[in-house]
């Protein structure tokens, strides 16, 4: 008797995400006896004059009805020298276990077959014309001919990030130029014991020998080898359409007895390979050293394993981009809020290291706000402030009137009543509905560094910020850094401040408020008073009254480091927070007396942390943040991430989405992305891009973007 598999929720959100959930139910039954098909079949190539003979794999239910509408991403496994396209065939019944499992979603596997200059032709087009081998255009025949046949035949997911190049020894050296040369085609590469050699092969090696590396009648040149090998190719990598590697040899490879080619050991010459792409800008590597030696007791296992780790990238949906325009400047910025407001337009606020939209530029990092159309692309009006030292904003809310609050720190004299300041100072500030500057608020400890972090609106116009403290804000310090708490009422004014910390390093990240109570999360290094440590860092959550009395204080977390960055209040009455833990996307429930209601952590391989929360009208939870991990369809390094979680904290869908470097993180890894709740329901996000946006540029070396997202996908 068969028992029936079901995936579990974080798989079913990636095939979601990767566009494989409707296939038919037993695609995702677990059971060896699920087999997928192998047969022969030849591709014209108009390139060589003959056609490229190749075995296929066909994955289970491929054929049938039910799945006619199903694309499938595909797999290009190239060859040794000297072997033909059955040596791969012995690593079916891997795939057919891995697909049955749900470690792989379904493939199609292309093993052509490459007989020509005598099985040596490494992959690529040679200039030989030697009568004994003579060099055939087999580069030009595998990457174009082929690759286009099998879109036309199969149905294939026709795009880089549905393809996958893999293969070993001489095949091995293929998929490594291919993946580098080919871009536009491969976005995944699994490069097994690569006969490649830096600068040029040893002299016995046979990629001297067949013609593959020649020029006229010469059948090896230094000067073609050179130019076709990685070392070449790297320079001219494009960041924006990065390539994921699998790098993999054994520990037993032949040793060359000559001392003067012992670097050419391909365990050696591997692991070089894998220093050399790891610093590239545009690869992102993995290394694996296996038990063995040049033989399939390293490359079937390696195979596996490659597979399993290139597999979640292997997507027939496309990564989702973010939109254009950007904002910023030519330098670094930084995103600051995002506000919406009722008639459609938005605000934004960041940190700007130039002039932007004709502004005067005051130096450093300058504070801008921007008033953005309904149609999200047309600039109403900019407002730019700062001194000549750093000015920067962490948060842009909405006033009634029309207007914004923003609130972040100065290095400088931003209000014109703190000269010599030698150390931050906390800002907040109010700009009219016509981006009038109507007053700004600079304070803090004279002497020591105090910074807004967070802020919300109060029902009276006013604002609760929360941030740090250095020294004394409204309280005595209690050790390194203490949490911050302020009123500020609607003429900016300091209506009260709240100082509370430990003998550590305690911050506020996030603020939010209703009619009963002000919640206040955060991160500490040690024991806040009155709560028990969980080890490490902890995140914290706090309710206090409207009029600045704590009602309670706990700790979130588990024994690793922990924070809490992100919090709102729900219609229920509810107070949730986001953050991370241990490296996951931590989110936390509590009522209003402080009694946890539920706890989820969602994460992968990766750094993920969540930094807002927002609560959608329909009662489920919209979280975003940032991931470096693989829950959805990956776009590059750090990603913008959403979850979508229901009312009892289950997870309803995942999604990431972003450019090909990285999104919602600055240089230093630390989060960069805020969320807000437009007037259609949708969430809108702004945040920090390394990258390039669809149908856009970058303006320079960290840019801002805003994306109004899908609730229902999770991507723009």
């Amino acid at each position: 008797m068969r028992r029936a598999w079901r995936p579990g929720a974080a798989l079913v959100a990636l095939l979601t995400a990767v566009g494989l959930a409707g296939l038919a139910p037993e695609t995702a039954v677990a059971g060896r006896e699920r087999s997928g098909t192998l047969s022969t079949a030849a591709a014209p190539s108009p390139a060589l004059g003959a056609p490229v003979d190749y075995t296929v794999y066909l994955p289970y239910g491929y054929a049938d009805a039910a799945n006619a509408g199903t694309r499938y991403p595909v797999l290009y496994l190239l060859h040794g020298r000297g072997d033909t396209m059955q040596a791969w065939t012995r690593v079916k019944s891997d795939l057919d276990r891995l697909i049955a499992d749900g470690e792989v979603p379904p493939v199609i596997a292309v093993l052509p077959d490459a007989p020509w200059s005598e099985r040596g032709n490494w992959y690529v087009d040679s200039a030989y014309t030697g009568a004994d081998r003579p060099g055939r255009p087999v580069e030009t025949a595998l990457t174009r001919d082929l690759v286009a046949h099998v879109d036309a035949t199969y149905r294939t997911a026709a795009h880089r990030n549905a393809r996958l190049v893999g293969g070993y020894s001489m095949g091995g050296a293929g998929a490594l130029r291919y993946a580098l040369a080919h871009q536009d085609l491969f976005a995944n590469a699994m490069v097994l014991s690569p006969a490649v050699y830096r600068p040029l092969p040893p002299a016995d090696s046979s990629a001297r020998e067949f013609g593959a590396f020649g020029d006229g009648d010469r059948p090896f040149s230094d000067e073609v080898y050179q130019r076709l090998n990685y070392p070449a190719l790297l320079p001219g990598l494009d960041p924006e359409s990065p390539v994921r590697m699998f790098v993999a040899v054994g520990d037993d490879e032949w040793a060359n007895p000559d001392p003067a080619d012992a670097a050419h050991d391909l365990d050696y010459e591997a692991a070089t390979l894998y220093n050399t792409v790891r610093r590239a800008d545009g690869v992102a590597a993995e290394f694996r050293v296996l038990d063995g030696g040049h033989d399939w007791d390293v490359w079937r296992p390696a195979f596996v394993d490659g597979l399993k780790h290139l597999a979640a990238t292997l997507s027939v949906t496309p990564p989702a981009g973010l939109p254009a325009p950007l904002h910023g400047t030519a330098g670094a910025d930084w995103a600051g809020g995002v506000a919406a407001h009722p008639d459609g337009e938005v605000t934004l606020g960041y940190a700007a290291s130039g002039g932007v939209a004709g502004q005067p530029y005051a130096g450093g990092l300058d504070a801008v706000v921007t008033r953005l159309a309904a149609d999200r692309r047309t600039v109403r009006w900019t407002s730019q402030f700062g001194t000549p030292a750093n000015d920067r904003l962490y948060g842009t809310v909405p006033l009634p009137d029309g207007g914004v609050l923003t609130a972040g720190y100065t290095r400088g004299d931003l209000d014109g009543r703190h000269p010599g300041s030698p150390a931050d100072d906390a800002v907040v500030a109010k700009l009219t509905a016509t981006g009038q500057r109507a007053w700004l608020t600079q304070a803090g400890d004279p002497a020591k560094a105090d910074r807004f972090y967070a802020i919300t609106t109060a029902p009276d116009g006013g604002a609760y910020v929360a941030g740090y403290t250095s020294g004394a804000f409204g309280g005595t310090s209690a050790g390194d850094k203490d949490a911050v708490l302020a009123r500020i009422a609607p003429d900016g004014t300091l209506a009260w401040t709240r100082q509370f910390g430990g003998p550590g390093e305690d911050k506020a990240y996030a603020v939010a408020a209703d009619a009963n109570g002000v919640y206040v999360a955060g991160g500490t290094s040690g024991a806040l008073p009155g709560a028990t440590p969980l080890g490490g860092a902890d995140g914290w959550l706090a309710r206090f009254t409207p009029d600045g009395t704590r009602d309670w204080l706990t700790v979130a977390g588990g024994a690793g480091d922990d924070l809490l960055g992100g919090v709102t209040v729900t219609g229920a009455g509810e107070v949730v927070a986001t953050g991370a833990t241990a490296g996951d996307v931590l989110t936390v429930a509590y009522t209003a007396k402080g009694a946890q209601r539920w706890r989820t952590v969602t994460g992968g391989r990766g750094a993920d942390a969540g930094t807002d929360v927002l609560a959608l009208a329909d009662g489920t939870l919209a979280v975003v943040g940032f991931t470096g991990s693989t829950l959805g369809v990956p776009a590059g390094g750090a990603d913008v991430l959403t979850l979508r979680l229901d009312a009892r904290g289950r997870q309803v869908a995942v999604a990431q989405y972003g450019t090909a470097r990285d999104d919602a993180a600055d240089p230093f890894g630390e989060e960069n992305v805020y969320a807000t709740v437009g007037p259609d329901g949708r969430p809108l996000v702004s945040g920090r891009t390394a990258g390039t946006p669809d149908g856009g540029a970058a303006l320079g070396n960290g840019d801002v973007f805003l994306a109004a997202v899908d609730p229902a996908k999770g991507t723009p």
